[in-house]
């Protein structure tokens, strides 16, 4: 018996169960490839940008972020166009441009984690559906049935939950593996964010005081 005819034996049900694990792979893949184009050498990144505000230079600091892909160089980039404006205009900014990035990469993650909670839920009621039918069958039968007709509409019934935890299960590992690669992300986009700062606000130099007369 092939693994298609016995999932094939789970019901209709299987066929939303098969849906829930075409989108979770779909998703997956795609979240994966937009986070894998995001990943930069932050440190090389944040070099040159230092580099080329120290010198004012501040075309070729644009060049690199419009260069560099990933959120974080989007980021550096609206802080650098706001150069001269007061300190909490540019953090402001790029608060709300950090928060419009964080936005895109966790695109898809409700639906995501949404399957990974219905498609055991799914399978669960394909069981349960199942056993009923199991148990009609034996009524309709006036009871006359062997143990092998039962466990057959028994193990048949099952097949929904096993499938339904098996999609739901590999669907929460690529969730959580999927969140741990964005909150990496939020973490280097926050030091990104606080480095430009301090250059465009100049709070790195310390002011010289006035001797004392």
């Amino acid at each position: 018996m092939s693994v298609f005819s016995v999932l094939a034996k789970g019901g209709w049900l299987m066929i939303f169960i098969a849906i829930f694990s075409l989108i979770a792979v779909g998703i997956f893949i795609e979240r994966l490839m937009v986070l894998r184009k995001a990943k930069i050498n932050l440190n090389a990144f944040l070099i040159k940008i230092r580099q080329y505000i120290g010198k004012k230079d501040y075309d070729n600091a644009l060049l690199l972020c419009s260069r560099t892909p990933g959120p974080i160089s989007k980021v550096i980039e609206k802080g650098i166009r706001l150069r001269g404006q007061s300190r909490e205009e540019i953090k402001d900014a790029i608060e709300s441009a950090g928060r419009t990035e964080i936005y895109q990469l966790e695109k898809g993650f409700g639906a995501l984690a949404t399957i990974a909670g219905v498609a055991p839920l799914t399978g669960f009621l394909g069981t349960v559906t199942g056993m009923i039918q199991a148990f009609m069958r034996i009524q309709e039968l006036g009871g006359n049935v062997n143990a092998s007709v039962l466990a057959g509409g028994i193990w048949e019934a099952l097949i929904t939950t096993a499938a339904g935890l098996l999609v739901g299960i590999l669907t929460l590992l690529g969730y959580n593996y999927l969140v741990t690669k964005v909150q990496r992300l939020v973490f280097e986009l926050e030091v990104s964010s606080t480095n430009l700062l301090e250059m465009l606000t100049g709070t790195e130099l310390k002011q010289e005081k006035p001797h004392e007369v």
